[in-house]
């Protein structure tokens, strides 16, 4: 793998997990209660697990708590996971723009390090209180003009500043 997250899917049968970029932070391990009528991991759960582990990711790498999912990109299932494996979550940042950030994200067993899913992008939307999308505190601070330092000084009303503020 060249890239952090997995591009090419016909790859992924013959791979296991491990991208340089990737971090896998989470484990889970898949109880009864996560199975489907086939007694492997409903994938259903599995996304539910994935969403959580990518907003809080994306919430750390920000900074900012309030986050939505606004899309997810093509899910590849490659491999089942049944009662009793030890799963791991991993996440990658592929891009930052001004109010969102795109992520991948791969879930490989823990032992065997075999994937068991990718999703190359998954974006998250930063909002404030109303809900409205907003410009994120590193959208911000890498698009504000640089000042120097005495621009924000208190200088004395004589030499033309603030005084006392």
């Amino acid at each position: 793998l060249g890239t952090s997250c997995t591009r090419n899917v016909a790859h992924l049968i013959t791979i296991t997990a491990g991208s340089a970029g990737v971090e896998f932070r989470t484990r889970k391990v898949i109880k009864p209660g996560d199975l489907n009528p086939l007694n492997t991991l409903f994938g259903g759960r599995l996304l539910e697990w994935v969403d959580e582990e990518c907003l809080i990711y994306c919430g750390c790498q920000l900074r900012h708590t309030n986050l939505a999912t606004k899309f997810i990109s093509e899910i590849n299932f490659l491999r089942p996971a049944r009662q009793n494996d030890v799963i791991e979550i991993g996440v990658e940042t592929v891009k930052l723009g001004r109010t969102s950030i795109t992520v991948c994200c791969e879930v490989r067993h823990k032992q065997s390090r075999e994937l068991i899913l990718a999703v190359d992008r998954i974006v998250f939307v930063a909002l404030d209180r109303r809900g409205q999308p907003i410009v994120h505190r590193l959208a911000r601070r890498s698009s504000e003009p640089r000042q120097p330092t005495w621009a924000n000084a208190n200088w004395p009303r004589w030499l033309g500043g603030r005084h006392g503020t």
